[in-house]
């Protein structure tokens, strides 16, 4: 996991692994990444928050849904979107999302 730092009021969590079971993925990103997304979110700086996963899928939509959703709701005005991609998919995602300032609570998966 990482944060890019905020750029232009932009940041960018990256979660590089997640267990394979859709359950357990999800498990482990509350348990291990969600305080960080809410400490991004919370620094007064950022404006828009791009969560990146890695590749999943289909059976891993309905968590990651959930969790852009909800993120969104809850600290809005501020942009979440959360993305699940290779590194090199999700830089054509996140390029993108930046530029699309009515995107807020999306799950964008990219099929390679």
């Amino acid at each position: 996991m990482s944060a890019a730092p905020p750029e232009h009021g932009s940041a960018v969590l990256e979660v590089a692994e997640l267990p394979i079971t859709p359950l357990d993925a999800s498990r482990a990103f509350y348990a291990d990444h969600m305080a960080d997304a809410c400490k991004i979110l919370e620094d007064g700086k950022t404006q828009v928050l791009t969560v990146h996963l890695p590749p999943a899928g289909k059976d891993h939509d309905d968590w990651r849904r959930t969790l852009a959703r909800d993120l969104a709701r809850q600290y809005a005005p501020l942009r979440v979107n959360v993305i699940g991609a290779s590194e090199e998919s999700g830089a054509e995602l996140l390029d993108y999302l930046l530029r699309a300032p009515g995107v807020t609570g999306q799950y964008c998966p990219f099929n390679d």
